[in-house]
Parts: C-alpha cells; structure tokens; sequence
C-alpha cells in the first residue's frame, strides 16, 4: 500500500486575487550585505538577490500557482512603505508596534535578538558601554531594531543609514563605534570585518513575520496558513539553512509579536 503524502492545501480563487491582484506575486525584499531571515544578499553569481526571504517569496508563489515578481529594496522600511501603498503584496520583516500601524502581520516564523556589533580594537566589552557620551551608534533608519536602539540608549543617539551597506561602510572607515542590527545579520557582517566583535545580550528580542498590505483579510489568513504550514513542513528551515543561518530559531506554531 502507497504511503500517504499530505498535499499542501490550496487556496480559494478569491483570496488569491486578493493576495496578489496584479496576477503575479510582488514579494518585497530587503536586500543588504549580510543574510538574516528578514534580509537577502546578492548572489555573486548571478547577480540576483538570494535568502530566506527570496526562498518563502518563491514557495507563497508556488503555493497560489503565480509568478513571482522580487522587487529589491534597501531596508525593511521601504519594504514596509511599498505595503503601505499597495506597490508590492507581500513583505517578511521584524515586528514592532510602530510596523503594526502601516500593514497586517501574519506569525512569526523566526524568533531573534537585536545588539550590537563593535569595531575593531574597540574597548566597549558590552551592551552597557554603547550607552555613553560621544559613543557614534549607526543602524538602518526606519527599522525595528534602530527604533528600539533609540529607546534603549539614554546618553548617546544612532546615526540611521538608507541600508546596510552604507552601516558596513562607515564602520570600515572608522566612522562609527557600534552597529545596531539583528544577530543573525551581524555574524555575517562580522564576518566581512576582520577583528569587529558582537556583543553578547540584547536590547531588542521579537520575531520576524510574513506581512500584507492592511485591509485584506483575506489574504492575510492565506498568508497566515501558508507560513504556519511552512513552518510544520520544514520549509522556513530549508530556507534557513539554504541561506546558512545556522542560529537562526524557527519560531514555534502560532507565535505571534
């Protein structure tokens, strides 16, 4: 007798139109130097943009029988700005409340710390010592993780980039002490910086989400079942691996931010 396959369940017509009402699926990606599963990296290979986001991209376009169109953005803030106006369908980046106002979440579907990565030869041993006087704090403006860098520091700001190239450039030229950033994206970034050290802690835990345009009830239940089966299936795993997040977390079932 033939094993069973449990066959991913198929969306109605109308939630897909919903979801992606332009026919193909317009999947916003946060495109940087270091891979997080809300930020993908450039295949030197190709050219084009890879990572977990690019991997569930795929696998929601799949699962409603559409194309999908990647449209590549500098921050998740823009990624959330394009939602806001209807410009792309779908988005996957970290939750906070200010996020929640512009666009509908869905789960979680990764769980991570924000801190901070310091320069070479720096002295600072320590999330403590970013939090002084004439300390140059740089992280990507319009984020989760700088907003909430700005609520933590009390004796120093954060200086906000357009991306996270801009942050790995002025840390290279000895521009800034400190990056704010989520763990996963500073060990790739620490990687690219011979000596730059993450500090241990956090100022920041929350969750990474699949996010929709608000008013499409519709599609956000689509989207909510698709990254809760994705998660069950090994999927969000897949992706995790493929992009070579070893600590990244898979979040558990029904984990909300």
């Amino acid at each position: 007798m033939a094993a069973c396959v449990k066959m991913p369940r198929m969306a109605p017509d109308a939630a897909v139109r919903e979801l992606a009402p332009t026919g193909a699926l317009r999947v916003g990606a946060a495109v940087g130097p270091a891979a997080s599963p809300g930020w993908a990296v450039v295949d030197p290979g190709t050219g084009q943009p890879q990572g977990v986001v690019v991997d569930l991209g795929r696998a929601l376009a799949d699962r409603v029988r559409m194309p999908m169109e990647l449209i590549r953005f500098a921050s998740s803030g823009e990624v959330t700005d394009a939602l806001t106006e209807g410009a792309i369908d779908v988005g996957f980046m970290p939750v906070d409340e200010a996020r929640a106002q512009l666009v509908a979440f869905g789960p979680n579907y990764a769980l991570g710390t924000s801190t901070y990565l310091v320069a070479p030869g720096s002295p600072i041993s320590s999330i403590e010592e970013v939090d002084r006087p004439g300390i140059r704090v740089g992280g990507v403006e319009a984020t989760t993780t700088i907003r909430a860098a700005r609520r933590s520091l009390t004796q120093t700001g954060v200086t906000g980039t357009e991306g996270a190239d801009e942050l790995l450039q002025r840390l290279r030229a000895g521009e800034l002490d400190a990056v704010a950033l989520g763990r996963d994206s500073l060990r790739s970034l620490a990687a690219l910086i011979p000596g730059a050290r993450i500090l241990d802690g956090h100022f920041l835990a929350t969750g990474t989400a699949i996010a929709v345009p608000k008013g499409r009830p519709a599609a956000l239940e689509l989207a909510t079942t698709f990254i809760e089966d994705a998660k069950a299936d090994g999927t969000v795993q897949a992706a995790f691996d493929h992009a070579g997040l070893e600590g990244a977390t898979v979040a558990p079932p029904g984990s909300i931010s």
